[in-house]
């Protein structure tokens, strides 16, 4: 139960609401006694409120562990693109001597299993002139590209010349299985945006749109439900909201600064 948040418990409440409310309006119409429809309606929106909740945490659990898988990943390949290669071929090595197979670290190379490990690692895709000066310089030698990510000539040029390619994320997946991935990583924890940034990317004139036709939208909602009240207020304070945003906003060139 890690991964409750606000929202997903909103989320929870409000579609509970919604189940409950239209429940207790039809039977009231067929004038059903009350405790009948109280009841009935009760445990209606509390089997849809578990539904809810089971599917949405389900589903939360998952993106959130997504995210948190793709974060290490990007925050190691920028790592392996920051650091020397000497410390590169060392991290590589522990990896690979820890995944069952003996790794000697070289200056810019990992020699293992007789084949050579070369780390390639750059903040763009590796180009097809990358893997050239490779060939160029260790000619028939049997080798393995390692790196974050190639363009698709450098992988198709590799290949054609029987080169292996151990892209990022089968580094990753070597590094989180041995548990060798460095402790300190470059850059991995730079501070968060801080709230008075976060309000005003959210509060900058360009959103004052989405807020206009959220407004709109509730409005029109409240015309075809049996509680509009909800609507009312709600779409009106989007606009009230969107107006405000409007006139006394961020502009968007300040965004961010």
């Amino acid at each position: 139960m890690k991964h409750i948040s606000f929202p997903l418990v909103a989320d929870v409440v409000f579609y509970t609401v919604c189940a409950f409310l239209p429940a207790v309006g039809i039977m009231r119409f067929y004038r059903l006694p009350a405790a009948v429809v109280f009841s009935a309606a009760t445990c209606i929106a509390l089997a849809v409120g578990a539904t809810a909740f089971a599917v949405m945490y389900t589903r939360r659990e998952k993106t959130v562990v997504g995210k948190a898988a793709k974060k290490r990943r990007d925050d190691l390949m920028l790592h392996l693109a920051l650091e020397r290669r000497d410390r590169v071929c060392e991290a590589l090595a522990r990896a690979l001597t820890a995944d069952g197979t003996e790794a000697t670290a070289a200056e810019d190379a990992v020699a293992s299993g007789g084949e050579l490990f070369l780390p390639a690692f750059t903040m763009q895709p590796l180009s097809a002139d990358a893997i050239a000066a490779l060939l160029r310089k260790y000619g028939e030698e049997k080798f393995t590209v390692v790196c974050n990510e190639l363009t698709p000539e450098a992988e198709k040029l590799a290949r054609a010349f029987g080169k292996n390619i151990l892209g990022g994320d089968g580094v990753f997946a070597l590094f989180e299985r041995t548990g060798t991935t460095p402790e300190k990583l470059i850059l991995a924890d730079l501070p968060r945006p801080k709230l008075r940034a976060r309000l005003r990317r959210s509060f900058s004139k360009r959103n004052s749109k989405p807020f206009f036709v959220s407004g709109c939208l509730l409005l029109i909602m409240s015309l075809f439900t049996l509680f509009p009240r909800y609507y009312l207020i709600a779409g009106c304070a989007l606009l009230l909201l969107a107006i405000g945003v409007r006139l006394f906003g961020c502009p968007d060139h300040a965004v961010g600064k």
